[in-house]
């Protein structure tokens, strides 16, 4: 399994009225790991959808387990499987710096389209394998 991690910040502006960050902002720091992920293995998202690629996430498990604040810094760690012949699993937790608090647990579930249905073999199988 390939694994990848980046550091990230918090923003003032994704705290909700609580002083904490929103929950769908969580879901903005777990998509951008996981473009980041994919270009780090030479995988250019601009690239798949003009060849006729349509990434799509079909599934997102998301177990949230405490709670970011403003200026927070962070670990977004993202592992990739594969799940069958179409579908493909990031396995992803984000972990506060400060205390190596695990965040959130997540598995997003995807597959690639071309025309509207799900395809094999696809772009991922190179990083995957």
């Amino acid at each position: 399994m390939k694994s990848f991690e980046i550091e990230m910040q918090v923003r003032d502006y994704e705290c909700d009225i609580q002083g904490i960050v929103n929950n769908a902002v969580y879901q903005n720091y777990l998509e951008h790991a996981r473009h980041e992920f994919l270009h780090s293995m030479g995988c250019d998202f601009n690239q798949l959808r003009m060849d006729g690629w349509e990434p799509v996430v079909i599934r997102a498990d998301i177990q949230y387990r405490a709670s970011l604040r403003p200026r927070d810094l962070f670990r977004s760690i993202v592992t990739l499987r594969r799940s069958g012949r179409l579908r493909f699993i990031f396995e992803q937790k984000l972990i506060r710096s400060a205390d190596q608090c695990v965040l959130v647990e997540a598995e997003i579930t995807g597959v690639f389209t071309k025309n509207g249905r799900p395809v094999a073999p696809d772009p991922l199988e190179k990083i995957v394998a």
